[in-house]
């Protein structure tokens, strides 16, 4: 899929230092030049009406915000952040675009796609072991990974299945749906795959007193996060880069 298009990051973060350091991540983990990965911060601005001819793809990054959370409880930010971020989907969903969402993301994937998202199956901060399904070895975009590897997770939320016509790529027993895809170019995972352990312990420190894990416990979860390998999510992003990207060209 050669293009001359460049990738987009989307940002949505409301903390201006972490979806900083959250670009410079993806930026590092695709191997892309900035000229080639633009960024946008969709907490603050809404999604242009041309973006999806400016772009060939796009690349979803993580949020503190939760899908489960009752709409009442949501402001009108994220309440359109969430429309426009289904608009990507869907149109990755018909091939129209590729976008891989991260995270939070996959919680707006997977109930645009008709699956059910809930807080049975959150994740400790930290690395955590994931495994390949046979979908996923034979996978395009994952297909060139270890068949069990490394990732890093911190949410609250998750699924216990895969969204309807979505093919599961990942698992894991705490929480099941930790990548798939739904048709040829929309991707989302569960787990982070953009950070290195110090960029992770650095957004750690950022989001220490939000509930992800007890603020007294920084140092030794950093401890465990940086004596960690997570060689294999990053290969992910590079491989998304080269299919999807510039790259490609």
């Amino acid at each position: 899929m050669a293009t001359d298009l460049p990738l987009l990051y989307v940002r949505v973060r409301p903390q201006e230092d972490a979806a900083a350091a959250e670009y410079r991540s993806f930026l590092t983990a695709t191997r892309l030049k900035e000229v080639d990965l633009d960024h946008l911060d969709l907490v603050r601005n809404p999604l242009p009406d041309d973006v999806f001819d400016r772009y060939s793809g796009f690349l979803i990054g993580g949020s503190p915000f939760n899908i489960t959370d009752p709409d009442s409880t949501k402001n009108e930010s994220q309440r359109r952040l969430e429309a426009d971020l289904e608009r990507i989907a869907a149109r990755a969903a018909e091939a129209r675009t590729a976008a891989l969402f991260t995270c939070y993301g996959i919680g707006v994937v997977t109930r645009m796609l008709g699956g059910t998202v809930s807080r049975a199956w959150p994740e400790d901060t930290g690395p955590v072991a994931m495994a390949l399904t046979r979908e996923g070895q034979s996978d395009p975009l994952l297909g060139g990974l270890a068949t069990r590897f490394t990732a890093l997770t911190a949410h609250k939320e998750g699924a216990a299945e895969a969204p309807p016509g979505a093919v599961l790529l990942a698992t894991n027993e705490a929480c099941p749906v930790q990548a798939y895809r739904s048709g040829d170019t929309l991707y989302a995972t569960q787990f982070h795959p953009e950070p290195t352990t110090r960029d992770f312990t650095e957004r750690m420190a950022i989001y220490r007193n939000d509930g992800y894990f007890e603020a007294d416990a920084y140092d030794t979860i950093a401890g465990r996060v940086l004596a960690a390998s997570v060689t294999e999510p990053a290969r992910l992003l590079r491989t998304f880069a080269r299919m999807f990207g510039p790259a490609a060209g």
